[in-house]
């Protein structure tokens, strides 16, 4: 009876044991692509926003004083 349970239950398929190594695998591998991209994304937004600031500085710089409006 015991044998028939656990073989009901799943038991320890030599099959289902390598498919979810492998899956184990896979979710490892996708948690350091997700790492290794968010690292990169922060770099990259690091340097749009630098780019950003200095762009604002030139164009400040390129345009004069506003004069005032004639009333």
């Amino acid at each position: 009876m015991a044998k028939a349970l656990l073989g009901y239950v799943g038991g320890s398929d030599p099959r289902l044991l390598a498919e979810m190594r492998r899956l184990q695998q896979r979710v490892q591998d996708l948690e350091s692509e997700l790492v290794r991209i968010q690292t990169e994304n922060d770099a990259l937004n690091a340097a749009a926003a630098q780019q950003d600031e200095s762009l604002l500085d030139r164009i400040d710089l390129d345009v004069p004083q506003a004069e005032p409006a004639l009333t």
